[in-house]
């Protein structure tokens, strides 16, 4: 997984202003679109091809964070990665990773000796977290209001 992440680079202004165009004239061509299946074309080749909806609502989201300058990546859901790749999505040593599966803070599965994590679950692990540093600074706030460090 590291090495796939090794690869993503930001988009070039170049990119991003494409980006932007095709993301306007495409989210407005998904506002009227009837159909679950839609065929689009390519006008070099004049191919046609019929594309899933879910597929062209997911290449709009890709060229609205294309266009903000930002890299992307996709990973299938269902992926299973190892420690080492779920520690780097989680910004966290091996060693720390491997303790939260063990205290089962995050679930995995166990292949011989390699332990396996799916992506959606150390997903929800990140989001719960930080969910948990939110509430932790709003307290923090609240504490320093109280005790008079803000002006009003």
């Amino acid at each position: 997984m590291s090495a796939v992440l090794d690869h993503i680079t930001k988009p070039t202004k170049q990119e991003q202003q494409l980006a932007m165009a095709s993301h306007q004239q495409l989210a407005k061509a998904l506002q009227t679109l009837k159909m679950s299946d839609p065929e689009i074309e390519i006008e070099e080749t004049q191919e046609k091809i019929k594309v899933p909806l879910k597929a062209l609502q997911l290449l709009a989201k890709i060229l609205e964070v294309t266009s903000q300058g930002k890299p992307i990546s996709i990973v299938p859901i269902a992926t299973e990665m190892t420690t080492q790749a779920a520690a780097d999505m989680l910004g966290c040593s091996r060693p720390h990773l491997v303790k939260l599966l063990e205290k089962g803070d995050i679930a995995y599965t166990k292949i011989g000796k390699h332990r396996r994590i799916r992506f959606e679950d150390v997903m929800e692990y990140k989001g719960k977290m930080k969910k948990e540093q939110e509430q932790l600074l709003i307290q923090i706030m609240k504490a320093d209001e109280e005790a008079g460090l803000y002006d009003s």
